[in-house]
């Protein structure tokens, strides 16, 4: 039985099409690493910030995962929309075409312009004129199918709703047919409550030659897209349970885990699965300036504050975002959550790891600013759960007709 269960994964291993992804504001990888580990082939990689690059480097090297095909391109993805650059980059993309079934770009272009906490310079910001640029970059390149991710002040706010909706309208014009989602980390397993807008966009093109009868010309309905499919945990569900509220803060003491709550939901489940204590960056932390009367004050569990909020250790975190003067305490010690502990918050492997020459300040933004490894996993199972499609047939009363450019 073992053999035949050997058998039948290696043939589905020869079924799985050969798809190759260009990575766009890449940081350290945490988005690379999800499609990584589903069956997606990362061949280029876009990141401009140096130590952010030699991370992701860094990190590739302890996990044993093979450079990038096209290696690294460490320039404005600006750059790539120009002339010059946008040759380049169309060479790149026509020479992978040559062994492979799809291409793919995915990319989260920097939030602070669109996140309610941040600048909330909008489309006019120096980062919200990056999602333009990647949106353009898409209309000229015409991959298979393109990610984008961002944060959900994008398409909550009303005044940053309108230029998401601008975005959608371009891709339209340029032959892509969408899928939306306001996810949440939490639903596919990560130990935290971080919502993000994905949004996904296939060419017209595959969508026919796939043999897909769906009838609408700019949005992928519901009932096809398999966005509940890789979810683990519905919130409908995981916000209704009794989950701890606060307790004294008490310096190394214990609690046992509450009956009628998924433990693996929790920071301290992540803390001793990612064996915190003993990973490589378990000492990388900001030592206390406000002294030790500040942090006891916080009771454990109490995450009301912008700045200052302690976790509780059976309880999920609020979204790891530890920039903006935010801090985040560790539960039970009288100090801020280390790299490691951040890492195991974005459910990274255990292996993963930043190098020990990175600054504090660059290791905890480039973790801040990472979709969360379980997240990203769920998103590209769910797409390539898609790709896989062989032929759908799905009728709906509608006005207009898929309309091919």
């Amino acid at each position: 039985m073992v053999l035949q269960k050997q058998i039948l994964t290696s043939d589905f291993v020869k079924m799985m099409p050969k798809i190759k992804i260009f990575s766009f504001f890449s940081g350290c990888g945490f988005l690379d690493l999800g499609f990584e580990n589903t069956a997606f082939d990362i061949v280029f990689v876009n990141e401009i910030f140096a130590p952010f690059k030699e991370a992701y480097i860094y990190a590739r090297q302890l996990l044993e995962i093979s450079e990038p095909e096209y290696g690294y391109f460490a320039d404005s993805l600006v750059s790539l929309t120009e002339e010059n650059g946008k040759i380049y980059l169309q060479e790149l993309v026509k020479d992978s075409r040559i062994n492979s079934n799809f291409i793919g770009f995915i990319g989260g272009p920097p939030c602070p312009d669109f996140s309610i906490g941040g600048k909330n310079r909008g489309k006019n910001g120096d980062n919200g004129k990056l999602s333009d640029a990647y949106i353009e970059l898409i209309c000229q390149q015409q991959p298979d199918f393109f990610v984008f991710e961002n944060v959900k002040g994008l398409w909550s706010t009303k005044k940053h709703r309108a230029f998401y909706e601008e975005i959608k309208c371009k891709l339209y014009k340029y032959g892509y047919i969408i899928t939306e989602r306001l996810i949440n980390a939490i639903e596919y397993g990560v130990p935290q409550d971080r919502y993000r807008i994905i949004l996904i966009g296939f060419r017209c093109t595959l969508v026919k030659d796939k043999g897909f009868n769906i009838g609408y010309s700019k949005v992928i309905p519901e009932k096809i897209f398999p966005w509940e499919k890789y979810v683990l945990y519905p919130q409908n569900q995981v916000f209704s349970y009794g989950w701890p509220q606060t307790n004294p803060f008490v310096e190394n003491s214990e609690i046992n885990c509450p009956t009628g709550i998924p433990e693996e939901l929790t920071v301290e489940h992540w803390f001793r699965q990612n064996n915190v204590v003993y990973h490589p960056n378990s000492k990388d932390y900001f030592q206390p300036r406000a002294g030790r009367i500040k942090f006891e004050a916080v009771a454990e569990g109490d995450a009301r504050k912008k700045s200052y909020k302690r976790l509780h250790r059976w309880r999920y975190s609020p979204t790891a975002c530890y920039g903006n003067n935010e801090v985040h305490l560790h539960p039970y010690k009288v100090r801020r959550l280390s790299v490691s502990e951040a890492l195991a918050i974005q459910s990274l492997p255990e292996k993963f790891a930043l190098p020990n020459n990175m600054t504090l300040t660059n290791k905890f933004k480039t973790i801040g600013n990472g979709v969360p490894y379980l997240a990203a996993k769920g998103v590209a199972n769910t797409l390539l759960s898609f790709l896989n499609m062989e032929k759908i047939n799905y009728q709906e009363e509608i006005s207009y007709q898929l309309e091919l450019p």
